[in-house]
C-alpha cells in the first residue's frame, strides 16, 4: 500500500518524465526532414522570443512559412540578433522542412538576408 509521500513521488516521478520527453521531442530533429532545402520569401514578421527564434516568412507560391531558429544563444553566436533583420527583408532560408506536408514550417541552418549569411547550424550544412 502506498503511503501519501509516496504517491506524491510518483506523481513527480511521472511528470517529470513526461515534461523531459516532450522537450526532447520538441528539440529534436525527429519532426524535420532529413534533406536540406531552400525557402526563399520576404520577413513578414520576426521574433526574438524562447524557446526559439523565428521568423514567418512570405513567399511568392507557397503562402506563409513558420521559419524556427536555434535557441536565443545559438542564434546570438551565428550573428544574428534583434536588429540584424526587419519585416521587408528578402530572406534566403537553408534548412529542414516539416516531414507533414501540410505544415509550412521549417527549421533553419543558415540564413542568407542581403549578402549576410547566419550560419545557425554550421554542422549541418551539407557542402559539395
Amino acid at each position: 500500500m502506498f503511503t501519501s509521500s509516496s504517491k506524491t513521488i510518483l506523481v513527480v516521478a511521472g511528470l517529470t518524465i513526461l515534461i523531459a520527453g516532450s522537450a526532447a521531442a520538441h528539440h529534436g530533429w525527429s519532426w524535420a526532414e532529413e534533406k536540406t532545402s531552400e525557402l526563399t520569401g520576404t520577413i513578414q514578421k520576426i521574433s526574438m522570443a524562447p524557446p526559439h527564434p523565428s521568423l514567418d516568412v512570405a513567399t511568392a507560391d507557397d503562402g506563409l512559412w513558420r521559419v524556427e531558429l536555434g535557441n536565443p544563444r545559438q542564434t546570438q553566436r551565428a550573428g544574428f540578433v534583434e536588429g540584424s533583420a526587419k519585416a521587408g527583408d528578402r530572406v534566403v532560408a537553408l534548412g529542414n522542412r516539416s516531414l507533414d506536408p501540410n505544415e509550412k514550417r521549417m527549421k533553419a541552418v543558415r540564413l542568407t538576408i542581403g549578402n549576410k549569411k547566419y550560419d545557425i547550424y554550421p554542422e549541418r550544412i551539407e557542402t559539395n
